[in-house]
């Protein structure tokens, strides 16, 4: 039997305090049984569940979910359902297949959301209006030369930006040089996976607060959790970094914890000031850098911190520490808004593997895992999530195929070196960071 932690800890500090109150699912009690049980109700786990709810409209799927929905890392990163991935390095003319294969299982999640967010009229304030990838100083402007090998090689539509462009299009001078990648969508992150939670077909059956403590093989799969269990003939695991809990790829995949600040509701005219659009991203190419948003409510979000603490969020007084630097590095953006006052704070927790890469398939009989986004979690764990449903119920799709294409993720020392080589990772990609922070 594997056994799993009890610790799925939350706050109430993220993308989520800014939605109405929404009443939750209740929590799972007593014994159960189901065709199919999917952990975790991110981006995956909902993609996933949708996905089997059509295949199998005759059988019942149970999905599990540790916290309230939107409370998880599906519901606290910047908002970005990418399109197109960027390649730190060198572009690479052999790797371009690798390239396509990853841009198209991107592209795969994004129209899917596209579809879901019509479909279902979800208030997620989706935006489809690319990002902007942005240089401030020297290690990032040669980043952005390779950039634009890739974009031009791969035809993927992108509008070169020098400074004055960008300034007219942000409202802040701070960047060198930049490129609008056209494709891509914003989005409010807890609003969305809130609405896909929702929406869900009539045969899945979500449970909120009920985080699985226990699983154990045999016949039929069982589940186990605080207050019941769950038998089951598959189990759909889309716990990201989170499998370790359960005793599994724990020397695949680790986490890193990132957090950023809200400002306040913007005034007309502060608003004015910031270039001629009312909703904008900005994706450092550095990979270290700052991300930046203007959202559709009239906020300005920063997020400049990613650091190693142990798959945990940041509690009160940490995220207090790290809003100083948060500060600095707004004020730094824009000078006229350093009386704007920031409203909140949040942490998030991303999975990463040690190479870059994603997980994808089986982890033994009748259980199936997707995960290790790397940062791109909203377009790619549904597409991900998506494809496992139909890999699981034995199809063959483009997309499965892509999905299993994924390089292994490489290996992780136990701790004590854990903790130092993810450490020592994650301070890596601050390595000449400078005014791109």
């Amino acid at each position: 039997m594997k056994t799993g932690s009890q610790k799925f800890p939350t706050d109430p500090h993220g993308w989520a305090e800014l939605l109405p109150a929404r009443e939750a699912a209740p929590s799972l009690h007593g014994r159960h049984g189901a065709a199919w049980a999917v952990v975790g109700g991110g981006m995956t786990g909902l993609a996933c569940a949708r996905r089997l709810a059509a295949l199998h409209p005759d059988q019942d799927i149970l999905l599990l979910e540790a916290r309230l929905v939107g409370q998880g890392a599906s519901g606290r990163n910047s908002g970005f359902a990418v399109a197109v991935s960027h390649f730190n390095g060198g572009f690479a003319a052999g790797q371009m297949p690798e390239y396509r294969r990853v841009n198209r299982i991107n592209r795969a999640g994004l129209d899917l959301l596209r579809a879901q967010v019509a479909e279902f009229a979800i208030s997620c304030q989706w935006h489809e209006g690319g990002f902007h990838h942005t240089a401030a100083d020297k290690m990032a402007i040669r980043e952005l030369t390779h950039f634009r090998q890739y974009l031009e090689a791969m035809e993927i539509a992108h509008t070169p930006l020098d400074r004055t462009a960008l300034q007219g299009r942000l409202g802040t001078a701070y960047y060198q040089h930049g490129v609008h990648v056209h494709q891509g969508a914003l989005l409010q992150p807890a609003a969305l996976v809130r609405g896909l939670a929702d929406t869900l077909p009539a045969n899945v059956k979500l449970y909120e607060q009920s985080p699985v403590l226990g699983m154990e093989g045999g016949n039929r799969l069982i589940l186990r959790l605080a207050k019941g269990t769950v038998e089951c003939d598959k189990v759909i695991l889309a716990t990201n970094y989170e499998a370790g809990k359960l005793g599994l790829l724990r020397r695949r995949l680790t986490a890193s914890t990132l957090s950023g600040s809200f400002t306040r509701v913007l005034t007309e005219e502060e608003l004015a000031g910031l270039g001629e659009q009312r909703q904008w991203g900005v994706l450092s190419l550095h990979g270290g850098g700052a991300t930046v948003r203007l959202a559709a409510d009239g906020r300005l979000c920063l997020r400049n911190m990613a650091e190693y603490h142990g798959g945990e969020l940041l509690s009160q007084g940490k995220l207090l520490q790290r809003q100083t630097v948060h500060r600095a590095a707004f004020e730094a953006r824009f000078p006229d808004l350093k009386d704007v006052p920031f409203e909140y704070a949040w942490s998030g927790v991303e999975g990463i593997s040690r190479n870059g890469t994603n997980f994808f398939g089986p982890l033994g009989n009748n259980i199936y895992f997707a995960g290790g986004y790397n940062g791109s979690g909203v377009s790619r764990g549904t597409a991900f999530g998506t494809a496992l449903a139909e890999y699981a119920s034995g199809g063959h799709t483009a997309l499965i195929d892509d999905c299993l294409a994924s390089a292994p993720a490489a290996w992780i020392p136990p701790r004590p070196f854990l903790d130092l080589a993810a450490a020592f990772s994650v301070r890596s990609r601050f390595k000449g960071v400078g005014r791109d922070q």
